[in-house]
């Protein structure tokens, strides 16, 4: 089990991870702050093994906590900012989450915790936590954040450091890279099947030799990902 204390000044980000470590069965919520400071005054009495830690917090940044810390617990940084994860990492975290944060990109992270604080203890299974249908991502184009059904989205093409989301009524272009959307979609819903395309799995329509057919588009198969997907296939 480890014990965990969310530390971010923003009410709702604390309430959804709160949410998260409630799912996990070897997590247990032992506190959350909105102040650095004093969180930091309460691990001298109430040790944590692991913090979940925003990096742009008044009074005390999330850097500069980690210096005061000095390792004494495991740290997955929690931030909008992609910018900082040098700075985490060189700080030992366990790793980066990128808010918005999904369930599935959470669990991740806080199973390799787990691993890094019991090598020799699996974790405990988790339940069938990934919901097949509903849900919604939001993605930032140009200013503004759009939300996105996950229902709707039928395949995804990336290019470089854009990725087009491609729905049943439109394409939706958003600045960041097939791997950061990836880990974001959950797994059970979506496949990656090629360098430059992640696909829904209740929109194809059929498969024939190396493509996939989802509404009018063919999407290539490549070579590294077809036998993965085809076991997925065959179920």
């Amino acid at each position: 089990m480890l014990k965990c204390l969310i530390i971010d000044d923003e009410p709702l980000a604390v309430k959804l991870l709160e949410e998260y470590v409630r799912k996990v069965p070897f997590l247990l919520h032992a506190a959350s702050s909105h102040n650095p400071v004093e969180a930091l005054v309460s691990l001298n009495t109430s040790p944590a093994d692991l913090i979940f830690l925003d990096i742009q917090m008044p009074q005390l940044t999330g850097i500069q906590f980690m210096q005061v810390l000095q390792n004494r617990a495991q740290v997955i940084i929690t931030s909008a900012y992609q910018e900082y994860a040098i700075d985490g990492f060189e700080h030992n975290v366990v790793d980066y989450l990128l808010k918005p944060i999904s369930f599935e990109r959470f669990y991740r992270g806080v199973e390799k915790a787990y691993k890094l604080k019991f090598p020799s203890e699996p974790p405990r299974a988790m339940p069938d936590w990934q919901p097949k249908t509903g849900g919604y991502i939001f993605v930032k184009v140009e200013t503004r954040m759009v939300r996105v059904e996950l229902d709707d989205i039928c395949y995804v093409m990336g290019l470089k450091n854009y990725v087009s989301i491609f729905t049943k009524t439109q394409r939706i272009v958003t600045l960041q890279t097939m791997k950061q959307l990836e880990d974001t979609l959950p797994a059970n819903r979506f496949v990656r099947v090629h360098k430059s395309y992640m696909v829904a799995l209740d929109k194809i329509v059929s498969v024939e030799k190396q493509e996939i057919f989802v509404k009018d588009t063919a999407i290539p198969i490549g070579n590294m990902y077809a036998e993965q997907f085809f076991k997925l296939l065959a179920g």
